[in-house]
C-alpha cells in the first residue's frame, strides 16, 4: 500500500515559518538539510509519520504557490487556535471557525499567505 510522506512548499522567511508551524501550531521539527543548490529544506511532523517540507532559498524569491490550496493540521480546539494565530502570528482568517459535519474547522494564513486548515 502507498503512503503519504510529505508535501513541499516554498517559503520566503524560514524563521517565521518555523515559529508559526512549531510555536503556533505545535508541530515538531523533524529534520533539516541544505541541498547542493543552496536551498534549505526544513521539515515538521505531527503525531503521524507524514511531514510538511518547507523549502527556502535565501537569495531568491519563493516560487508562486501555484496549485497549493491549503495544508491541513489537526488541533485540539479550532476556535482557540484561530485566536492565538491571529493575535500572536498575524494570521488572517480566511474561513470560519465553523462546524463541518462532526468537525470544527477554520482556514487561516501562514507567514507566506498559504492557507492552513485547522481541524478539531
Amino acid at each position: 500500500m502507498a503512503d503519504v510522506l510529505h508535501a513541499a512548499v516554498w517559503v520566503s522567511d524560514l524563521d517565521a515559518t518555523r515559529e508559526f508551524y512549531e510555536g503556533g501550531l505545535g508541530l515538531d521539527f523533524s529534520r533539516q538539510f541544505e541541498g547542493d543548490d543552496g536551498v534549505t529544506n526544513y521539515f515538521v511532523t505531527g503525531e503521524s509519520d507524514a511531514e510538511f517540507q518547507f523549502k527556502h532559498a535565501p537569495d531568491e524569491a519563493p516560487a508562486e504557490p501555484a496549485g497549493i490550496d491549503h495544508l491541513a493540521v489537526e488541533v485540539p480546539d479550532t476556535d482557540a487556535k484561530v485566536e492565538e494565530l491571529v493575535l500572536d502570528y498575524g494570521s488572517e482568517v480566511l474561513v470560519g471557525p465553523m462546524d463541518h459535519g462532526d468537525a470544527r474547522i477554520a482556514f487561516v494564513t501562514d507567514p507566506d499567505g498559504y492557507g492552513v486548515e485547522l481541524i478539531s
